[in-house]
């Protein structure tokens, strides 16, 4: 075992533990038909291993290494930002092993593994997605030391954790955080309290967000394509940008409008 990594001793879950993955596992299937992306339906419905309990990790990981070659690492809890870098660019995804109270079903503020595994693994067996989160994981490491983090930061709970997607069908959800919690993913879709604008990258990375409640604004791009293009791109002058700019202009509220914002409302853009 290396360091910085865990057991997860599956024997030790208990009935009502397999129990309660189970009930909110079939409670998100519902509520996810019209409401997620396909590529993590289509990612879920191949993990067929993750259904009815909490799944052994070494058994989630076979088949998920035989899709894109990347695997599931258990953690005692929360990596920091250099130990997370390097487990992406290895093609890891660390997931924590327990699993959240009857009380939290809904809503959890930490990361369980629920979130992590059900949230996460799906759209990793989407080939293009699995590469994007790589190629985080590389430019994360590229990173450190910058001083920008806090703005990369941005673009991972964006885009893998709070991420919207338009298709033919409407807009979908790909993001961990919101697939994993049945109050957000219809808060996220269908509440008219939050702002859904398009994708800008630099506007991602200045906009600060929050841990403790359902978010205030979401981002929302055309195709995991785009996601991916805009990856593979150097953030050395978006970063060089930022450094120049005053603090209140590289760290917005997540309530402010800027000008150029493009709002999605009412099923079409409006420009500011």
């Amino acid at each position: 075992m290396r360091e910085n990594t865990a057991r997860q001793d599956w024997t030790t879950y208990t009935d009502e533990e397999h129990d309660r993955w189970r009930r909110m596992f079939e409670c998100q299937q519902e509520t996810l038909q019209d409401r997620a992306c396909t590529q993590f339906l289509n990612g879920l419905e191949e993990l067929g291993v993750m259904a009815k309990q909490i799944p052994d990790f070494e058994k989630l990981n076979a088949v998920l290494f035989a899709k894109t070659g990347w695997k599931v690492v258990a953690v005692p809890g929360l990596v920091d930002d250099a130990i997370f870098f390097e487990h992406l660019a290895r093609r890891e995804f660390p997931a924590t092993c327990f699993i959240r109270r009857e009380d939290q079903l809904e809503y959890i503020q930490e990361p369980d593994i629920f979130h992590d595994v059900y949230g996460h693994v799906p759209m990793l067996v989407d080939p293009i997605f699995a590469d994007y989160m790589q190629a985080y994981g590389k430019g994360g490491l590229r990173a450190l030391g910058g001083g920008m983090l806090p703005h990369l930061a941005r673009l991972y709970w964006y885009t893998v954790e709070f991420g919207l997607m338009q298709t033919p069908q409407g807009l979908r959800i790909y993001g961990s955080g919101i697939v994993s919690s049945k109050k957000e993913s219809v808060y996220a879709l269908e509440s008219k309290r939050p702002r859904r604008m398009r994708f800008d990258l630099m506007r991602v990375m200045k906009t600060r967000y929050r841990i403790d409640d359902v978010q205030e604004i979401y981002f929302i791009i055309r195709s995991i394509e785009e996601l991916m293009e805009i990856t593979l791109k150097d953030f050395g002058p978006i970063y060089a940008q930022l450094a120049e700019m005053p603090e209140a202009l590289k760290n917005l509220s997540p309530e402010e409008v800027t000008t150029g914002d493009e709002q999605f409302i009412g099923h079409r853009w409006i420009s500011w």
